[in-house]
């Protein structure tokens, strides 16, 4: 069995700070055989960098994935063909950077991690998330059985299909996105752990890790506002997926939550 820790997205300079703590004084990480953590706002809450990417590698993460907001950022040019960063499998042909990758565990065991973008509500002009996983299952079908799915998307009746269609095919399908945890996490009935939303890791009293008040103006006055990362208290949400090495099937998810932390 394999023990797996995945992050929900990573809200700016409070959420790294907040995923540092938690790894390396709240849980023991070494538990765990692959730590992979949602970055694509680590950049001042929408982006990535390679300064910000090299800091979460250094709390323990291993594999980062992406989304909507993956060349939100310039910086990204200098990150973004990393071999632990996975941007969403169903950019079109020529998008720079990988839809997926694989990492072997501490003792040997590789696992594949996919990212995927949803279409509704994000970027129209994806191709569809179902038939590139499919196309890509197809292609490593004989290289491994467990595979990770990060689903970057944003309606839940998207995600939820989604966990339904891979049921069976892979090891999870854990969504991302929306920042608010969601108490669905389960084991679908052919053997895939699922999850609507995971969570984030960032400023707990915010709006989905923004500050309140341009939240507030933008939806009061209907005038675009600067939006900026919210400080204080942070929150982490995570989940633990539990895995049959020999099948792939996941035998566990639990959520991890921890909140008010000062950083």
């Amino acid at each position: 069995m394999i023990k797996i820790l995945f992050i929900g997205d990573i809200i700016g300079e409070p959420g790294r700070k907040c995923v540092d703590y938690v790894l390396n004084n709240k849980i023991n990480k070494e538990e765990y055989d692959l730590i992979i953590a949602n970055g694509e706002n680590l950049a001042g809450g929408k982006g990535i960098s390679k300064s910000v990417f090299e800091e979460v590698v250094n709390s323990g993460v291993s594999i980062v994935t992406l989304g909507n907001h993956s060349f939100s950022r310039k910086e990204a040019e200098e990150i973004i063909n990393h071999p632990q960063v996975v941007r969403p499998l169903n950019y079109p042909e020529g998008v720079p950077g990988q839809g997926y990758c694989f990492v072997k565990t501490k003792n040997g065991v590789e696992v594949c991690v996919v990212n995927l973008l949803g279409r509704v509500f994000t970027i129209e002009c994806l191709d569809c998330p179902f038939r590139t996983i499919n196309k890509l299952l197809e292609k490593i079908k004989d290289r491994t059985k467990i595979i990770v799915v990060d689903f970057h998307a944003e309606v839940s009746s998207e995600k939820n299909a989604l966990g339904y269609f891979l049921d069976g095919k892979v090891s999870a399908v854990l969504g991302t996105h929306t920042h608010v945890p969601t108490a669905d996490a389960k084991i679908l009935p052919n053997g895939t752990a699922y999850i609507t939303d995971v969570g984030m890791c960032g400023p707990q009293f915010s709006v989905i890790g923004l500050e309140i008040e341009t939240v507030l103006k933008r939806f009061l006055y209907a005038i675009p506002q600067k939006f900026n990362v919210a400080k204080g208290l942070c929150q982490f949400n995570a989940v633990e997926v539990y895995i049959d090495e020999k099948t792939g099937n996941s035998l566990q998810v639990r959520q991890l939550l921890f909140e008010n932390i000062k950083i």
